[in-house]
């Protein structure tokens, strides 16, 4: 009985032992073994103190040590609190600031490999870092030979990560989630050397919200002292209108009304006092009506919000600071889905749906105009010339005539917000850094989707899998594009360059100038260099007047 004992903990014992370990400001992190993949992983790990009581609604305070002997990092953190509309996120707290991190088995302190750093998305009201696993594209970077680190971590969403109205302007609390993103970048550089990261080698890369998360810090040079490339993926600092704190009072007021132990001191200008000693449970209640429907025109309530004011991470409208160059020179890849808007024309499904509620939507998501009235209304209009009730030009592209069983309006509305958010921000973002000399991809990805639903064609967030390695595409197309992405965006990791020799036996990926202004084409079957003049003229219009429509 003895000897077996002693076996049971002597296993055990060797089992603590060869868990991966970090040391770290006198805090043994324990992460675990990623057996199958030959990768460490290390997850919870606060970067931040949690941000609640007197730190809700506040910047975050950097975590300098975890005041414990052992820390068990065995395991994602709790995301941050949020609707329960996301699947796969169930476990959330307001207690989220937490990071993760993916590395090669062995790799060793003062290896200094490249940092690959994910901010996921979720219309800045869902999401977490659970959702992401890095192990296959750290995997993948061991097979080629050139092994990197993958980073992943939670900002606050929804009110608690995008407080608006006049008092979070006074306090200094707005863009919380930016403030976050950039306080797990300072996170790394103080900590990724003790997991083999090099500080020097960031990239950040991004999808929908987090890929405008990332446009709005590249409005502040600062980004330039924290990263040295980046890969937005369908999303740029110009993918939602701006709007100052002032003129967003009247939602920030709504949602207080909302909460029951707070709703006398809606209007009042004081209301932080009273909302860092609501319950969660209120709060998350309160805006869980926030989210539009998943109509980009349906409006989102908790968004970045324009701050000149000392320190705001978002100073002025978006196509102002592009034509003064007011941004960081900082490499990238940028790009976006064939059908960008499919997922988010959801009101078009209705049959009662007409022409002039699609006008509505655009001038609604632009007011109060910052322009003469008649000047939105003039742009809306020539918005749907542009964009013609034509289901052959409509979106999902490439599908004739075909309807989907649904109206007609559908193919409109679905190309012209998915333009507007996503496609027009993207082509505006390089065209205008290419001319400023920084080196600049783009890509559009095409690959058909063989289990998706036929009227969303190759939707928003499609992508994603590819460069995961997880994609539910499992033809032979589909496992070579997957092979394709990782390694552009692994060799872009290690080399601010897609087009290293190591990997797949794949197409070079030009560089986008003002001279040569083409896209890779992402297809299994038809991986190739574009011209990115699609939709010139709609997608001209929107840009040539984006202040227009509060760009």
């Amino acid at each position: 009985m003895l000897l077996k004992v002693a076996t049971a903990l002597s296993v055990l014992v060797a089992g603590v032992l060869a868990a991966p370990e970090v040391r770290l400001h006198g805090t043994r992190i324990i992460g675990q073994d990623v057996t199958a993949s030959k990768v460490d992983f290390f997850g919870g790990v606060p970067f931040a103190e949690p941000p609640v009581g007197r730190l809700r609604f506040r910047k975050p305070v950097l975590k300098t040590s975890l005041e414990t002997r052992i820390f068990n990092a065995t395991n994602f953190g709790s995301s941050c609190l949020q609707p329960a509309l996301m699947p796969g996120v169930s476990d959330v707290s307001e207690d989220c600031l937490t990071i993760n991190i993916h590395r090669p088995t062995g790799t060793k302190p003062g290896d200094k490999l490249p940092v690959l750093f994910w901010t996921y998305g979720g219309a800045f009201l869902i999401g977490g870092s659970a959702s992401y696993n890095g192990s296959e594209l750290v995997a993948q970077s061991v097979r080629r030979g050139t092994p990197i680190v993958y980073v992943n971590f939670n900002y606050r969403l929804g009110p608690f990560g995008y407080p608006n109205g006049k008092e979070a302007h006074d306090r200094r609390s707005l863009n919380l989630g930016l403030e976050d993103i950039l306080a797990a970048l300072r996170w790394v550089h103080a900590n990724i050397d003790a997991f083999g990261g090099d500080k020097r080698k960031v990239t950040i890369f991004g999808e929908s919200a987090g890929g405008m998360n990332i446009g709005v810090l590249y409005l502040n040079r600062e980004l330039e002292q924290l990263v040295r490339g980046a890969i937005f993926e369908s999303g740029q600092a110009n993918g939602r209108p701006g709007f100052a704190a002032a003129e967003s009072e009247t939602n920030w007021q709504g949602f207080v009304r909302n909460i029951p132990s707070c709703a006398s001191v809606a209007t009042s200008g004081n209301t932080f006092s009273c909302l860092q000693k609501a319950s969660q449970e209120e709060i998350r209640t309160a805006y869980l009506g926030s989210f539009g429907g998943g109509d980009l025109f349906g409006g989102l309530a908790f968004t970045p919000t324009i701050d000149a004011g000392p320190g705001g991470l978002y100073p002025d409208f978006v196509s102002k600071l592009y034509k003064s160059g007011k941004f960081a020179k900082i490499p990238f890849i940028a790009g976006n889905n064939l059908d960008e808007g499919t997922l988010f024309a959801t009101a078009a499904r209705s049959a009662n749906y007409t022409e002039a509620d699609l006008k509505r939507g655009v001038i609604f998501a632009s007011s109060p105009p910052v322009v003469d009235p008649g000047r939105l209304e003039e742009g809306a209009t020539k918005l749907l010339e542009l964009y013609p009730e034509d289901p052959k030009v409509g979106s999902p592209y490439g599908t004739g005539d075909d309807l989907f069983g649904l109206p007609a309006n559908f193919k409109r509305a679905a190309s012209l917000q998915g333009d507007q958010t996503f496609d027009a921000p993207r082509r505006q973002w390089i065209q205008t850094a290419s001319a400023h000399g920084v080196k600049a991809y783009g890509y559009l990805f095409t690959q058909p989707q063989p289990l998706g639903d036929p009227a969303g064609g190759v939707p928003h967030a499609a992508e994603i899998g590819y460069i995961y390695g997880n994609a539910l595409d499992f033809s032979p197309e589909g496992r070579t594009l997957t092979t394709y992405m990782m390694d552009y965006w692994i060799s872009f990791t290690v080399n601010l360059d897609p087009n290293d020799k190591n990997g797949s036996e794949r197409p070079i990926w030009p560089l986008y100038t003002e001279s040569n202004q083409v896209l890779l084409q992402l297809n299994g079957a038809n991986t190739s260099v574009i011209r990115d003049d699609y939709r010139k003229d709609g997608i001209g219009y929107m840009n040539d007047n984006a202040i227009v429509f509060r760009r």
